[in-house]
C-alpha cells in the first residue's frame, strides 16, 4: 500500500467492485474513486470542485447507475474518456444522456474509435498542453502514447489544492509497471519511453498517480525499476 501523502488523509485507494468508493479531499476538490464491472475492475475517478459544485468525471467505464449515483444533482462538466479501449467507455452514453450538457473529452488519435464504439460525439480531442477545468481547477493534458495512440493522462499540479501533483494514467502506468502492448514490442518502447520523459522526466518523486485498474502508487516507488521493466518487456 503507498503511504498517505496529505496531512490526515485516511484515503488508500483500494477500491472493489461492488464494494464502497474511497473519497480523499484536496483542497478545494474532493476526489472519488469508484471500481465497477467484476470482470474488468475498473476504476472511476469523479472530481468534484466544492468552490463552485462542478464536476469531472474519469473513464465512464462500466455500471452508470452508479456513477450517476455518485454525480447526484451537481453539474457534470466534462467526461474524459482516457483512451479508447471498450472497458474504459461503456457507460459513456448513459452518462452522457443523463447529463447532456456535459463535454466529451478524449485524446484526439483515440476519438474516432471512441465515437465509433459508443455512438457518442468526442465535444473536445485534446492534445499536449490542453487543460479540464474542474470548477476553478485545471487539469493538464498529458498525451502518453504506446497503449493506445490516443491515451491520455491528466496531470492535477496546483499548490492550492495539494502540496504535490497528483496524476491519473489511465492504462499507461501501474505500480509495477506500464500499461500492455499486447507484444507489440515497438509499441512497448515507445510507451515506456514516453512514460519516463513525460511523467518520470517531469513530476517529482511525491507525485501520486491513479490508474485505470487496481491500485494508486506513487512515482518515487517505481522510478527504480524503470530499468528493470525496460529489460523485462513489459
Amino acid at each position: 500500500m503507498v503511504s498517505d501523502m496529505v496531512s490526515g488523509d485516511s484515503y488508500t485507494g483500494e477500491v472493489s467492485p461492488g464494494g464502497d468508493p474511497d473519497v480523499r479531499t484536496l483542497g478545494c476538490l474532493t476526489l472519488t474513486k469508484i471500481a465497477v464491472d467484476p470482470e474488468m475492475s475498473n476504476n472511476c475517478y469523479l472530481l468534484h470542485c466544492t468552490e463552485t459544485d462542478d464536476v469531472v468525471l474519469v473513464d465512464a467505464a462500466a455500471e452508470p447507475a452508479r456513477l450517476l449515483e455518485l454525480i447526484g444533482e451537481r453539474r457534470l462538466a466534462a467526461i474524459v474518456t482516457t483512451h479508447q479501449h471498450w472497458d474504459h467507455h461503456r457507460a459513456l452514453a448513459a452518462v452522457k444522456a443523463a447529463h447532456p450538457a456535459a463535454t466529451v473529452v478524449a485524446g484526439a488519435p483515440d476519438a474516432d474509435a471512441i465515437e465509433e464504439q459508443t455512438g457518442v460525439t468526442v465535444d473536445r480531442r485534446v492534445g499536449e498542453g490542453d487543460t479540464v477545468s474542474v470548477g476553478t481547477c485545471e487539469l493538464t493534458v498529458v498525451p502518453v502514447a504506446g497503449h493506445t495512440p490516443g491515451s491520455v493522462c491528466l496531470l492535477l499540479d496546483d499548490g492550492r489544492v495539494a502540496p504535490s501533483p497528483h496524476l491519473f494514467t489511465g492504462d499507461c502506468l501501474f505500480p509495477g509497471g506500464v500499461g500492455a502492448t499486447f507484444g507489440d514490442a515497438e509499441k512497448f518502447v515507445q510507451l515506456l519511453d514516453e512514460v519516463e520523459t513525460k511523467l518520470f522526466g517531469r513530476l517529482p518523486d511525491e507525485t501520486w498517480f491513479y490508474p485505470g485498474h487496481g491500485d494508486d502508487g506513487v512515482l518515487g516507488d517505481e522510478r527504480p525499476h524503470l530499468g528493470e521493466w525496460r529489460e523485462r518487456g513489459w
